[in-house]
């Protein structure tokens, strides 16, 4: 059988011709499972994981394998980043039973959907104390046999501690009392200051960027807020995270010193890093490399990720079946590419920036990295010589490109465009915005990818919101408001739980489900309030909601959004660090400054898209009802529908906007 070749998504197509009768997620295979009573096997994966690739060789091409799955369950394969809300729910499952998870995921199910048994990598036979996926299969099928009455009694309790992970934020304890946000964010810095360490980052091996962390220190001005800054976007920016040659981060580090990268690139990681990087350098003018960082990912992104009229979710690990082959180097490479280009006087020159050495200490090759004496940027007598190793790295195989464009991620790379301030990004950012429109939404229903197969979820819709208001931001163009006004009203039509919060009753409804009330193939509904890779939806709901709520003076808006502060108020006042994205949204939704400065383009609007300002939105052009019967020329700040005197200059607005953020 072959019910893969068809998918979206470039991973299922992937397993579409190995021997294991894979049934994409869905309630054709749900009913399969209980019409033949089997249990179900659920693997889950992205098309960029090594391990995944690596169980797919080792077991699911293997016939013997493939034969216990296919005779003893319902083998289902699922790709995390299409359906993020049944990544969700198991992941919650393999957690609880491990107190870890990852990928490959591996499930084992019910028919009617409830876990009994998780895990992740398997080996196909014992090894290095593991169990071999082939005996598991064994022993799971057994169990299901002759021991009926204790799988479903262990599935019971899974499902109901399952149950209570995935909605978390409806067992948290109310929080009383009015919310001190300033205190709050010093929590929270103090919390990353302790967690810093010497090479930059927040945690030791494997080493992931937090991009939501850095941006949360960056308001203040103490010499360790500042110095964990600055190590940690040194640190990410010029050593074996970044790809000096082409551009673009890893995924994370397997080492504490950011120099052996997991070599796969997200579009998600490149737009939230690119993001925090102009924050910073917005932050901190005597640092412009870290515009350039964040410009030379952007570039990456646009030369190397662009399909059709979006951008591709993720570049392998892996070329040519060996992770990371095409980054790497030895000396002797190095000098015949700069052979066979005429460059071989730059060698030794080369040799030094990049941080070529023989042997290297990555199986005996190099991860190119700055030296230290090195700009980020290549300097001008080097760049035929980078040229000359991009041709050679070119001609060595390159890793598979997933090519689905996601909702969310797009929405992200279109706020990081939009963050620039420079023409072009804004109108490529703004062209991307409108593709999306088309690509993916139809009739009265928006999809997670373009083959609109899997329905979006909350943090697309909330994303693609946010984005919208960046536009609206950076050009002044009303109808960006408007696009992002249906786009709130979709989310609380969808995703809220239960009565949706108005100024008249503020204090209902019980926050937002990650997935649409459209799904119909979900054992239950998760919701999301953790911060991690990425903001949580809800995280960046409450924001989206929030601004939107600013720019149009919809109270309603802005009342779902201090709901949402409000169901995670305890979260925030007892572990912030938990949930960085929505400190910084509550900021919006309980503080926001309204920056409104009537006419077309002038100094003043200019100024704040260049400015680091926060908790605030830039009001002009047109389509905002706060542009009403105000005079061109000056800038009001307005909090709560109180203004303060009307400014004319640049230095003027920078003073009071940093009085009324403190």
């Amino acid at each position: 059988m072959n019910r893969l070749s068809g998918a979206s998504s470039a991973y299922l197509r992937q397993h579409a011709n190995n021997p294991v009768d894979w049934w994409p997620w869905g309630i054709e295979a749900l009913e399969q499972a209980l019409d033949l009573d089997r249990p179900i096997f659920l693997s889950i994966g992205y098309a960029a994981c090594h391990w995944c690739h690596v169980m797919a060789h080792e077991s699911f091409e293997d016939p013997a394998i493939a034969k216990l799955l296919n005779d003893n369950f319902i083998p289902v394969k699922v790709d995390r980043e299409e359906r993020p809300d049944v990544d969700a729910i198991y992941m919650a499952t393999t957690q609880l039973l491990n107190g870890s998870g990852g990928w490959p995921m591996s499930v084992f199910l019910l028919p009617d959907t409830r876990p009994f048994m998780a895990g992740t990598y398997y080996p196909p036979v014992d090894r290095h104390g593991q169990v071999g996926f082939g005996r598991l299969l064994v022993a799971m099928s057994e169990a299901w046999t002759t021991q009926r009455e204790a799988v479903e009694a262990r599935a019971r309790s899974l499902q109901e501690a399952t149950e209570r992970e995935i909605s978390f934020v409806d067992h948290v304890a109310p929080h009383e009392e009015s919310l001190d946000l300033r205190s709050i964010r010093e929590s929270l810095r103090d919390e990353l200051i302790e967690r810093v360490d010497a090479n930059g980052g927040f945690g030791g091996a494997p080493k992931f960027p937090r991009p939501s962390f850095v941006s949360a220190l960056l308001e203040f001005e103490d010499k360790q807020s500042v110095d964990a800054v600055t190590r940690s976007l040194d640190a990410m920016s010029r050593r074996g995270l970044y790809d000096h040659l082409r551009g673009g981060f890893a995924r994370y580090c397997v080492d504490d010193e950011w120099h052996v990268p997991h070599f796969e690139k997200m579009l998600c990681d490149q737009s939230l890093l690119a993001r925090v990087y102009l924050q910073a350098a917005r932050r901190f003018p005597n640092h412009p490399e870290w515009r350039d960082v964040a410009l030379d990912t952007l570039n990456f992104v646009t030369t190397d990720l662009r399909v059709d009229d979006g951008f591709a979710s993720s570049l392998d690990a892996d070329a040519g079946g060996v992770e990371g082959s095409h980054v790497t180097w030895s000396v002797d490479e190095v000098s015949q590419a700069l052979v066979a280009s005429g460059q071989i006087d730059q060698r030794e020159r080369a040799l030094r920036r990049w941080r070529i050495v023989s042997p290297g200490d990555f199986e005996g090759r190099s991860i190119p990295r700055l030296a230290s004496n090195e700009p980020f940027l290549c300097p001008e007598e080097l760049l035929a010589t980078r040229d000359a190793l991009r041709a050679a790295r070119a001609q060595r195989a390159q890793p598979a490109r997933d090519e689905k464009i996601i909702l969310e991620w797009n929405a992200m790379f279109a706020s990081a465009c939009l963050m620039t301030n420079e023409p072009g990004y804004v109108s490529l950012a703004c062209d991307l915005l409108a593709s999306l429109r088309d690509s993916h939404h139809s009739g009265s229903i928006w999809w997670r990818t373009e083959q609109r197969q899997a329905h979006a979820s909350a943090a697309d819709i909330a994303w693609l919101c946010d984005a919208s208001i960046d536009a609206f931001e950076a050009t002044g163009d009303g109808s960006w408001l408007e696009g992002a006004s249906e786009l709130g009203r979709y989310l609380v039509d969808h995703y809220w739980d239960g009565t949706v919060p108005t100024s008249r009753a503020p204090n209902v409804g019980s926050g937002l489900f990650s997935q649409s009330d459209l799904v119909r193939d979900l054992p239950s509904r998760p919701k999301e309030i953790f911060d991690g890779a990425t903001p949580s939806s809800h995280a960046v709901a409450c924001r989206a909601l929030a601004r939107l709520g600013l720019c149009l003076a919809d109270d309603d808006a802005l009342c779902v959004a201090q709901r949402l502060v409000t169901l995670g108020a305890s979260l925030l006042t007892r572990q912030p660090s938990a949930a960085p994205d929505l400190v910084e949204a509550s900021g919006f939704a309980l503080e926001g400054l309204e920056i409104v400065i009537p006419g077309n383009e002038n100094e003043l609007s200019e100024h704040v898209r260049l400015s680091y300002m926060v908790r605030s939105v830039l009001i002009t052009g047109d389509g905002s009802p706060l542009l009403k019967d105000r005079h061109p020329g000056v800038a009001y700040v307005c909090r709560g529908g109180v203004c303060q005197l009307p400014v004319r200059t640049p230095n003027d607005l920078d003073e009071l906007v940093r009085e009324l953020s403190r």
